[in-house]
Formats: C-alpha cells, sequence, structure tokens
C-alpha cells in the first residue's frame, strides 16, 4: 500500500489559547484523490486547508507532505496550487500572463513558459483567451483559468477554498463536472473546502465531515449519505426526518425505538448503544412510501405510521408531501413524479412505511462524545 501524500498527525490550531479551531486531527490524504472538507462556516475546515497551504501555522503536532515534515517550509515552496473564491487574478496581466505567473516566479524559461500556458488553456478549454484580460472573461472563465494557473505549474497537490461560492446554480453545476472531470484526467491529488454537501456529493472520493474543529465522518459520498454514524452528520448531510425516542430493544444491530404518541417503529444502530438511550432517529424522504389508509402498502414489512396529508408540492421531476404526525408536523416524503396521481387527496389521513435498514438510530447530538 502506498504512503499518503499528506499527513496531519495530532494537529491542533487555537487562537486565542483556549478555544480549539482545529482540535486533535489525524487525517491521511491519499494520492490523486479527491477529498472535500466539508462542514458549517467556523467548523475548521478551511483553518484546515489553510494551514496545509502554508498560510496559517498549528498551534501542535504536524503536517507531513511525502512523508517530509512542512512546518518550516514556506508557502512557495510547498508545490501546492491554490485556487481562491474570488479567482485573485491579476487585472492588469493577459489571461495567458496570470497562468505563466506561477512559472516566471520560479525561473522557468520564456519558450517553456508559453508550452506550458498554452497547454493549461487547451486543458480547460479556454485556447483563444490568452490575450483578453480578466474582466472581459465571465465569472466561470475566470474560475477556469484560476484552475488553470493552479495546475501549470504541476504540482503535487491542488487546494481549492469555496472557488465555485461566486457562480450561480446552473454556472456551478456545470463547473463542479469540469472539475471532477480535470481531476480524472490529470489525476492529482485534490483537497476541496466547501459548505454547500451537494456539491461534496457530486465532486468527492472521499468526504470529511468537520463539526466543531474534529472529523465527525470520513467516508465516500455514499456512505455518507446512507450511513450517517452520528446525529450532526446526519442533519447536515442532505434532508432528513427525524424523530426523538428511547431505545426500547435491540437484536444485533435491529433495534425498537418508542417515539412520541407511545408509538414503536424498528431501525437500524448506527453505532452500538444500550437500552434505554436517548436516540435521534434519521429516515430520508425518499425512502418513506405513502398510500391512503384505503390501500395497503405491499413489501413494506414492519414499520408503519398514520398521519394527516397536509400538502402536496410539485417540483417537475418529484413531488414533496408535507405529513403531520405526533411529535412531527412537519414530516417529508419525496416521491418521483410518475407516482403524483396515485397520492391521496390533501387532508386526509394515510399511511407512511420503511424498510428498517433505510432508518437509522443515532445517539442524541447533545449527548453524544
Amino acid at each position: 500500500m502506498t504512503e499518503p501524500i499528506v499527513r496531519f498527525v495530532g494537529i491542533g490550531k487555537t487562537y486565542d489559547g483556549v478555544t480549539r479551531v482545529v482540535d486533535d486531527l489525524d487525517l491521511d490524504i491519499e494520492c490523486g484523490e479527491f477529498l472535500t472538507l466539508l462542514g458549517p462556516s467556523g467548523s475548521g475546515k478551511t483553518t484546515t486547508l489553510m494551514m496545509l497551504a502554508g498560510f496559517e501555522m498549528p498551534t501542535s503536532g504536524e503536517i507531513l507532505l511525502d512523508g517530509k515534515p512542512l512546518s518550516r517550509v514556506p508557502p512557495y515552496k510547498r508545490q501546492i496550487g491554490m485556487v481562491f473564491q474570488n479567482y485573485a487574478l491579476f487585472p492588469h496581466m493577459t489571461v495567458a500572463e496570470n497562468i505563466g505567473f506561477p512559472l516566471s516566479v520560479r525561473g522557468v524559461g520564456h519558450d517553456e513558459i508559453v508550452r506550458r500556458v498554452e497547454r493549461a488553456l487547451d486543458m480547460v478549454q479556454l485556447a483563444a483567451f490568452g490575450s483578453r484580460r480578466p474582466a472581459q472573461l465571465s465569472g466561470g472563465q475566470q474560475q477556469r483559468i484560476a484552475v488553470a494557473r493552479a495546475l501549470v505549474f504541476e504540482p503535487k497537490l491542488v487546494l481549492m477554498d469555496e472557488p465555485l461560492g461566486a457562480l450561480d446554480k446552473q454556472l456551478r453545476d456545470q463547473m463542479q463536472l469540469e472539475i471532477r472531470r480535470l481531476h480524472r484526467r490529470l489525476g492529482v491529488t485534490m483537497v476541496y473546502v466547501t459548505h454547500d454537501q451537494h456539491e461534496a456529493l457530486t465532486m468527492s472520493d472521499r468526504i470529511a465531515v468537520f463539526h466543531r474543529g474534529r472529523i465527525q465522518q470520513l467516508a465516500g459520498p455514499e456512505k455518507i449519505y446512507e450511513e450517517p454514524t452520528n446525529a450532526f452528520v446526519a442533519r447536515f448531510i442532505g434532508e432528513n426526518n427525524r424523530f426523538d425516542g428511547q431505545l426500547q430493544a435491540v437484536d444485533g444491530r435491529r433495534c425498537t425505538v418508542r417515539i412520541a404518541g407511545d408509538a414503536l417503529i424498528e431501525a437500524t444502530l448506527a453505532t452500538p448503544l444500550a437500552v434505554g438511550s436517548r436516540v435521534t432517529v434519521s429516515l430520508r424522504p425518499e425512502r418513506v412510501q405513502l398510500a391512503s389508509v384505503a390501500h395497503t402498502i405491499e413489501g413494506i414489512p414492519g414499520c408503519c405510521l398514520a398521519g394527516t396529508l397536509r400538502e402536496v408540492i410539485y417540483l417537475g421531476d418529484h413531488v414533496r408531501a408535507r405529513v403531520a404526525l405526533p411529535g412531527n408536523d412537519d414530516f417529508t416524503v419525496k416521491r418521483p413524479i410518475d407516482e403524483a396521481h396515485k397520492l391521496p387527496q390533501t387532508g386526509g389521513t394515510v399511511n407512511l412505511a420503511w424498510v428498517p435498514e433505510h432508518c437509522r438510530a443515532l445517539a442524541r447530538e447533545d449527548e453524544a462524545v
């Protein structure tokens, strides 16, 4: 097995000597992967990236690049490309000069700079734009130039700090796929910071979910979404319906939880918990089936609740139903658009059903260690 390209070993960061912005971080980044640091504002993700770039220094611990400590290596000697949210392009330079700047400061010859800049422009599909100024480009084009500049000197590692935050949604979605394709084609290691969960799920090989300076879960997008290991990850990643309750019985990973209204539901334990523990049950809206009480929901054993259908919203590719349940007046169900005609009338009583494997029982967030 190859050594990770980056290792964070016991990294801590505090600005005031009291509050730990990053708290005892251990993290290995594999060569060639696309790793996203995801979390809300103040969770420590950007500080972690800035320490790797060399713009912040750890209070404790060590960061290794290719097995060598970085503590005494200045940013410009780390062989790391950087892409910022505001692009950081020089307005007085042409596009070609902007891309070539990292090469000129490294003493690369003129002919080699021209060759590499042409190749970088081809790579981001802007070959005809070399003579323009940044102000003559759209936001998406400027972002592609910033990516080309980060890649032109063939760095070991490329860091991206919320690079698509200033773009509109359609352009942002397009750029996500372009950066992902570029990563796959070049095989360079990328570390990407965002608070946008959709962005993280779309682009990443692995996602590190940050909260209060610590990584809450580190896994691939599917596992992060389908198998959150604690209540924060379940709440932060995607939509989910939540019930608070008490663990009544445990059989392996299957469990029974008593929720509001004295109802019992079956779920899957995310981590081992004792009977009697207070838990939060998490259930994705798209995993729930819905029918009027006059119809049975076939093939869904074990889990069924009755509620009142409050609202159905048409959203093009799917419909959202809002159901009032005991202890949860805003339970959401998402169904494919071709099922819209089967939904009961609003105001009536409906049955909700799901399989226990899709329902996760997690330690209550205020009680988790």
